[in-house]
């Protein structure tokens, strides 16, 4: 399509907006598709449930938390992969802040992802825009995890990139309110990306009778980190 118009960049614009049903679910309150190279955000309360759907089997969702409230307080990777003795992020893994509390709980996932390689270039310039909506600026953005397309440890410590796994889907649920920002572009070691459909709906955070909650000691210590700080702000 031609751009070189105001109509025809006008035009382009628009095909660009496509429908997405809303989640039936009480509460719904986001539906949005994230074109390859494009970038969402959004400001969700605690106990929001956050679905990510792999349209076509080839998008790359990049994904930052930041807490809502003290956005210094953000995703830390490195204590999310060595806290939980655990490299592969799946159904039951938590996503940690580098103050110890639990930011997001993975409740579902289907497909490989990758919590090693962080984005490229090209999604940390989507980062920036994106952070940019919530008065962040590029030294806000830590390393970021990449759903979708998975990277595999090798006996020798290299990364093999196994790509992506077809058509999925990753559910989070919030532990706390936070920025959500995702950027949906090709894996660093990859080269492709397709579409990536992003909804959200009202909900319940993890609660002490969760069995998620006392399913390994660092898991545990971590919801009561968070617990701790929601009692003493009269937020619990």
């Amino acid at each position: 399509m031609n751009t070189s118009t105001t109509y025809g960049a006008r035009d382009h614009a628009r095909a660009q907006e496509q429908e997405v049903e809303r989640p039936d679910a009480p509460g719904a309150f986001w539906a949005e598709r994230v074109q390859p190279d494009g970038y969402a955000h959004r400001v969700v309360a605690r106990g929001t449930v956050l679905r990510m759907d792999d349209v076509t089997g080839d998008a790359c969702a990049h994904v930052l938390l930041h807490h809502a409230d003290q956005p210094w307080e953000r995703l830390n990777v490195a204590d999310t992969v060595k806290v939980q003795w655990n490299a592969y992020l799946g159904a039951g893994v938590l996503l940690l802040s580098d103050q110890g509390r639990v930011l997001a709980s993975i409740t579902e996932s289907s497909g490989a992802h990758d919590a090693l390689c962080g984005t490229s270039p090209q999604g940390r310039s989507l980062f920036t825009l994106a952070a940019a909506k919530h008065g962040l600026t590029p030294r806000d953005l830590p390393p970021s995890l990449s759903f979708f397309q998975g990277v595999h440890v090798m006996p020798d410590g290299k990364l093999d990139f196994t790509g992506a796994s077809g058509p999925g889907s990753v559910t989070l649920r919030a532990e706390l309110p936070l920025i959500v920002l995702i950027a949906n572009t090709a894996h660093p070691l990859g080269s492709t990306c397709s579409a990536l459909d992003v909804a959200a709906w009202r909900g319940e955070p993890t609660a002490p009778s969760d069995p998620l909650w006392t399913a390994t000691p660092e898991g545990r210590r971590a919801f009561e980190n968070t617990a701790d700080y929601l009692t003493a702000r009269g937020l619990s």
